[in-house]
């Protein structure tokens, strides 16, 4: 077996060279449900590795375990600043891991036509070239993590990218979630990361939701608890230690915590019956960790001064005591503006760590961060009994995935594992399932026009800029090109001017079926999840012409799946819960009627759609010639 592979591995590297058919995967992943295992227990020799270390740590060793500072995971040298930046925070902080990002870009700051993005993707021999770099010069192995709640391809360029959990909901498969977290463990531990911040457990029962959206499985707790759990376990099979997030849950606010404070006013009766469970079940299926959220919740804690992330009430009390949770507990990143508007990186350092976490994550100062903590521990407000509870937890996380033991990861196994074609048949298939057709009044889908029928494309986003990791419409043009070759694709937005709106209303009449892709994000920061106007009202006139012609109208939503019920005059709709290639693909797929439709509304859109509904399709032959 070759060192530093999780168990199991290489066996999977040695007898599968080609994608599993889609039948056989089910089977598969059924045995492999039935074959998992909860997270190893110490053994004698890890055991005494642990009490050993604990004893002879300085307590600058202590405190810096407590601390988890990020990296970018492009290619970086060791002869830099930003590489000595990272070895200071091991030598100096002496902090217990690190947090992986994609890439950074520099943009100007400029303002009107601001249309640039900032992130991109990381490489994934960049990001293991980093992680055993900082492995090799750490006193302590360190335990890395990342948000891979979409798979390792969420961050990391050619690693698998699965949809967003709101289309496993729609897919209704414990076993593809179970699959899902499994593919992500074996590709994460492959580039040195081993905790993955997912799942994500906050039920999505606020359609106004900015933040959370599509990242959860759907609004019913029951289900989202189910497919939670079935995460967490395929996580752990992997070997991985699965996060369950944002305790207590962050389904049913409207603010985004990375620009303001959210509130959930609920009573603890109703939190006990909607957003606990899936925290629960998540638990009890073997979560290692949990990472509370940056809200304010008075039914748990009365001081509305006091977030999650402060509160003893919430994070010692109801989590440790109560639910008697004895993993790893992490703050959210704690350069969100909820957390930073309220006090400095060294103050709520120390916060966090007396309302009971044990692990800082991305404080924007982690030099003052460590020094408050330091200070803290001096002064007796942190005791060194509590310090200690937490060195434990966190020395015992790294012995329990063996990095006493083993801490590099081979750059030469890594591409037989990462971004596999059976990895990414899993993915495909997770896509097509989730595909949710809720109307179809003129029965347009799948699509009947011939091959040489003229197609009006719109695509149709919500703003142009910040599309950092693809294009929007990149993959859907060319395979609905493929499928029909004379098609005219026209953008619109909020940018699209009001002449250029009705020239396009004028021209609807030339063509003999119009497809319309609407994307509309819910992404950090942005604080935005709707089309604008002039953009709803180009629609609603498409729906309207279309119907006295009986012209053929079939509008894909891409992202939030809310959108849909602004705009009801549209006579097909289907919902793809996702964005860039794979969604595109499948979407397409399902109009023309290559794949069958099978999706069910994991949340409820409005009195007429409710959770369950979904029209269902079978495949058919390709469009005729």
């Amino acid at each position: 077996m070759i060192a530093g592979l999780p168990r199991g591995v290489w066996s999977t590297i040695r007898t599968v060279r080609l994608p599993l058919c889609l039948g056989a995967l089910a089977g598969v992943v059924a045995t492999a449900i039935l074959t998992a295992t909860s997270a190893p227990q110490l053994d004698a020799a890890a055991a005494r590795w642990v009490t050993s270390t604990l004893e002879g740590m300085t307590l600058d060793q202590k405190v810096g375990q407590l601390i988890m500072p990020s990296f970018r995971s492009t290619y970086l040298s060791s002869d830099s600043a930003v590489y000595d930046a990272l070895v200071s925070r091991v030598h100096e902080q002496h902090v217990g891991g690190f947090l992986l990002f994609g890439g950074r870009e520099p943009a100007p700051d400029v303002l009107l036509n601001a249309g640039y993005s900032r992130s991109v993707l990381g490489q994934p021999l960049a990001a293991a070239s980093i992680t055993n770099r900082l492995q090799a010069i750490s006193a302590l192995p360190l335990l890395n993590s990342a948000d891979f709640e979409a798979g390792v391809g969420f961050r990391i360029r050619g690693a698998t990218t699965f949809p967003r959990a709101m289309a496993f909901g729609a897919a209704g498969d414990d076993r593809l979630v179970f699959e899902a977290g499994r593919i992500t463990a074996l590709e994460a531990r492959a580039l040195g990361i081993h905790v993955n911040f997912a799942p994500v457990a906050d039920v999505n029962n606020n359609p106004r939701n900015p933040v959370i959206n599509t990242r959860s499985f759907g609004e019913d707790p029951a289900m989202v608890a189910r497919l939670a759990a079935a995460y967490v376990r395929g996580l752990t099979d992997g070997g991985m230690i699965a996060t369950v997030k944002h305790f207590p849950g962050h389904g049913d606010t409207d603010v985004d915590s990375h620009l303001g404070l959210p509130l959930i006013a609920h009573p603890r009766a109703r939190l006990d019956r909607v957003e606990l469970p899936p925290f629960r079940a998540g638990i009890a299926a073997g979560a290692a960790a949990v990472m509370t959220s940056h809200i304010v919740l008075p039914g748990l804690e009365p001081d509305r001064e006091r977030p999650a992330t402060f509160s003893r009430r919430i994070v010692t009390d109801l989590l440790r005591e109560e639910l008697g949770f004895d993993g790893l507990i992490y703050t959210d990143s704690m350069r969100m503006r909820g957390i930073t508007d309220l006090a400095p990186a060294s103050e709520a350092a120390v916060a966090a760590v007396v309302a009971g976490h044990d692990v800082v994550v991305h404080s924007p100062d982690d030099v003052a961060a460590f020094d408050g903590l330091k200070q803290a521990v001096e002064r007796g407000e942190i005791t060194e009994a509590r310090l200690d509870a937490s060195v434990r937890r966190i020395l015992e996380a790294k012995a329990r995935l063996g990095l006493h033991r083993t801490r590099a990861v081979s750059l030469d196994t890594l591409p037989l594992i990462v971004g596999t074609r059976v990895h990414r048949a899993v993915a495909a298939e997770v896509s097509r399932r989730g595909m949710t057709l809720i109307k179809d009044e003129r029965h347009d889908v799948p699509l009947r026009v011939p091959r040489q029928a003229a197609i009006l494309y719109l695509s149709v986003l919500d703003y142009p800029s910040g599309w950092g990791n693809g294009a929007p419409s990149r993959t859907f043009l060319p395979e609905l090109e493929t499928r029909w070759p004379n098609v005219t694709a026209v953008e619109v937005s909020d940018r699209t001017s009001q002449s250029e709106l009705e020239l396009l209303r004028a021209s609807i009449d030339r063509y003999d079926a119009v497809v319309a892709s609407v994307f509309v994000r819910t992404a950090s920061y942005s604080g935005r999840m709707d089309l604008a106007d002039p953009v709803v009202s180009l629609l609603r006139d498409v729906a309207r012409r279309s119907q006295a012609r009986r012209q053929p109208f079939v509008t894909i939503f891409f992202g939030n799946p809310y959108a849909a019920t602004f705009l009801p005059e549209l006579p097909a709709i289907l919902l793809t819960y996702d964005y860039y290639d794979l969604a595109e693909a499948s979407a397409v797929r399902a109009i023309a009627g290559e794949a069958p439709i099978t999706g069910r509304l994991p949340i409820a859109l409005g009195d007429q759609f409710p959770v369950g509904h979904g029209l269902t399709r079978a495949a058919r032959a390709r469009p005729s010639r």
